[in-house]
């Protein structure tokens, strides 16, 4: 078994890894870095929710991951496979043993399409689709475009999920795009959420509703998807009541837009490196490893409580990078993260309710004099445009722009609310 050695590895190759590799290359030209990725391509996924809705192409989404790594960095095209903290060491798939000084682990989320019965047989035919894969994404633009009446149902698993507002921005751009053709009203919309809100910070949920009954949009809480049969169009539920009572009850449907449940990957949730419930187990403002010094942790598979999104990464990557330096350099690591995340709700065709939160559903905007509750088609450009050019040439390739936010800026909305 051949051993290889680098300074900082990294495990992920995603938003996080890739913009971890290229901001601390850009910080130090001289350290070793490498990279765990077996992907050959790279995806922007807050596009994939305009996908479905008919507004961007796959194409737009995708890059070659080789594209996005700097070339003094190596990049490991394999799979990790097991961690050996103690040792310093990663084993991957193939065999081989890569060890390391630093540690960087960020391989996201997995979908676990599994727990819903039928469901793997069923997506992507018999009007079943999913947003959340680039697999299936295009299906769901086939399903809105063509149906013209009927039950579509939009389904959310329990949390923790890669951005949280996904499931309902979806819905959102479905029902427009039925309203555009004059036939919203043919459609009995429904959106099925295993949680009992529509949204994690009631100051947003709140505003959402708006948008919900604008829609006509039926609402079901505390009713989770457990399986599917497809060529019946039937989907079955678990639904529990205000008292905690559960039973199972059949929905029929013209189109069922699934959003899978999600967890850390199984090698994550089996190592060393895990906390009980799976996620790798960091402090929260540092993103440093409770029990490895070495070892930083950051991106959706980290235990961090932030919404799972691209805009935490963003706000993640110089805290760990800083840190791994300041290691370097005999110093002790700081606390640099506040939760901050941000889910651009697509709440129509044109328009976008940006919310902007911290750790403990604090809403912290990073634009003083606009109401955060309010739908904008500047957001829209934003979401069409603007982050995804941000996304890919100014955090992948390693530079920072910092736009600060701040709780104070929504406190006078907060007291209107």
């Amino acid at each position: 078994m051949s051993k290889q050695h680098h300074s900082v590895l990294i495990i992920g190759g995603g938003a996080a890894g890739v913009s971890v590799a290229n901001n601390m290359r850009r910080q130090n030209a001289a350290i070793d870095i490498a990279i765990v990725e077996p992907s050959e391509k790279h995806y922007y996924q807050p596009g994939f929710t305009i996908i479905g809705g008919g507004a961007y192409t796959l194409k737009q989404t995708t890059k070659k991951e080789a594209d996005l790594i700097h070339p003094t960095v190596k990049w490991i095209k394999d799979h990790a496979a097991s961690f050996h903290p103690d040792d310093n060491t990663v084993t991957l798939r193939s065999g081989e043993a890569v060890s390391y000084d630093y540690l960087v682990v960020c391989p996201g989320l997995q979908l676990d399409w599994d727990k819903i019965q039928g469901l793997r047989e069923t997506l992507g035919k018999n009007k079943v689709c999913s947003n959340y894969s680039p697999d299936t994404v295009e299906y769901t633009w086939e399903c809105i475009k063509n149906m013209a009446s009927g039950t579509a149902l939009f389904t959310q698993p329990p949390m923790p999920i890669k951005c949280a507002g996904a499931p309902q921005k979806i819905m959102y751009l479905a029902a427009d795009r039925f309203r555009k053709k004059g036939i919203l009203d043919k459609f009995t919309i429904e959106f099925c959420n295993a949680g009992g809100v529509l949204f994690g910070v009631p100051f947003f949920a709140k505003a959402l509703s708006k948008v919900v009954a604008d829609y006509g949009i039926k609402t079901s809480f505390n009713c989770n998807l457990v399986a599917v049969d497809g060529p019946a169009q039937t989907a079955v539920f678990d639904v529990t009541d205000n008292e905690g009572n559960k039973q199972q009850i059949s929905k029929t449907f013209d189109m069922l837009h699934v959003t899978p449940p999600q967890s850390a990957p199984d090698f994550i949730k089996q190592s060393p490196l895990a906390n009980a419930a799976g996620w790798v187990d960091v402090n929260d403002k540092t993103l440093q490893h409770a029990k490895y010094g070495n070892i930083f942790g950051l991106g959706d598979a980290c235990s961090t409580s932030n919404a799972k999104t691209a805009a935490a990464v963003r706000k993640q990557v110089p805290v760990v990078v800083d840190n791994i330096l300041a290691l370097m350099d005999s110093k002790q690591p700081v606390e640099g993260y506040d939760g901050y995340g941000s889910c651009p709700l697509t709440t129509s065709l044109s328009t976008v309710m940006l919310a902007e939160f911290s750790y403990a559903g604090k809403v912290t905007p990073s634009f003083p004099f606009l109401d955060p509750r309010k739908n904008r088609f500047i957001w829209w450009l934003g979401k069409t445009t603007g982050f995804p050019w941000l996304y890919w040439h100014i955090m992948l390739k390693g530079y920072r722009i910092d736009i600060p936010h701040r709780e104070s800026y929504a406190q006078r909305f907060m007291d209107e609310a």
